[in-house]
């Protein structure tokens, strides 16, 4: 009982933000649902083989055995007039756009998880922590699950985050965490946060799922469309490939860089979360001048060798001919710079 109490979990949404909910075109039956029929697992799939499989089967390479590279840059010693980007591994990045500061999806505790011990990150991956971010602007979570929420980095950034921006019932985790409410905004889907001074948030689809326990999707997942006064960015989240993707470079692109998960897929689900050739479709339909694929190099989730979603978007892109963002954890990432080269970084790494 006591760990099924764990904070670490989180706390579903009741009262009056559950009947907020209840009023979203996107909540029937007692869940959030996709824009399109989606099934966690495809039909043809046995959950617990698969289960036992990510337990117990050995799969070659899906751990790197060496330390991936780093680059520590001083986030707090960043130019004011810099337009920058730098990722930490996996789904989490800091931005510095037009003067404000963002940070995506962080997880900064070593591990996803609620037990500390499994799904540890690989070696070379931890190089940042809360202390090297400087106050933040605003912080954007896509969805609940533990590679995308940290309990313990959520806790630590409370007094450097000016305002958290997440999707309906994604508030409820924030507050039980000791987040005053005023600080969270918890947005549906097309809906929009106007920021002032030419900024704009806008929370749309994505094709996933949400749940921290053995509840499933009381809680919105969101990409972001992030417009400021010189760039406009699309930040994916988790996701598979579906026609949302068109919709939204339809409305809002093109988009300077599109982050898109590249990363932890398998057949078994690719219902949300979508193949490297897919995220280079998604990238073409979103109109993106420039794509970064995320979601890899520091947690197992998948079934793929851990250096096989750099090396597959690569090779495929032969064909698709969009500019690559691909820097090592800490690399600055310059986002007015279209022409910017990133080393194959992942190829050192054995």
């Amino acid at each position: 009982m006591r760990f099924r109490m764990n904070n670490r979990f989180g706390k579903a949404p009741s009262g009056k933000r559950l009947e907020l909910i209840k009023k979203s075109l996107h909540y029937k039956n007692g869940r959030f649902e996709n824009l399109s029929v989606t099934l966690q697992l495809t039909a043809d799939s046995n959950k617990w083989r698969i289960f036992y499989s990510l337990l117990f089967k050995t799969i070659p390479r899906r751990r790197p055995s060496g330390t991936l590279p780093s680059v520590k840059t001083s986030l707090l010693n960043l130019p004011e007039d810099s337009n920058v980007l730098v990722w930490f591994g996996h789904s989490s990045y800091y931005m510095q756009i037009d003067g404000k500061r963002f940070l995506v999806d962080p997880v900064f505790s070593g591990h996803a998880s609620p037990l500390p011990g499994m799904i540890r990150s690989f070696k070379g991956t931890d190089v940042y922590s809360v202390a090297d971010l400087p106050p933040v602007d605003y912080l954007l979570i896509t969805h609940d699950h533990y590679d995308h929420l940290d309990y313990k980095t959520i806790r630590q950034l409370k007094p450097k985050t000016r305002l958290a921006i997440c999707g309906l019932g994604v508030g409820s985790h924030l507050e039980y965490w000791g987040y005053n409410p005023s600080k969270v905004l918890e947005k549906d889907w097309n809906e929009k946060v106007d920021m002032g001074d030419g900024f704009v948030v806008y929370a749309t689809p994505a094709r996933h799922f949400s749940g921290r326990g053995f509840s499933r999707n009381n809680t919105l997942w969101v990409s972001f469309v992030l417009q400021t006064p010189s760039l406009k960015i699309f930040i994916g989240g988790d996701g598979g490939f579906d026609s949302h993707f068109s919709e939204i470079g339809k409305k809002h692109g093109p988009f300077d860089l599109a982050i898109l998960e590249n990363g932890q897929y398998n057949d078994a689900w690719r219902y949300i979360h979508a193949s490297p050739e897919q995220v280079l479709r998604a990238a073409r339909d979103l109109n993106a001048k420039r794509l970064f694929p995320v979601h890899s190099s520091k947690f197992a989730l998948g079934r793929h060798p851990w250096d096989e979603p750099l090396m597959k978007i690569t090779e495929l892109n032969k064909s698709f001919h969009i500019p690559l963002v691909t820097p090592m954890i800490g690399e600055l990432v310059n986002l007015q710079d279209e022409q910017q080269q990133f080393k194959q970084w992942w190829l050192d790494v054995s």
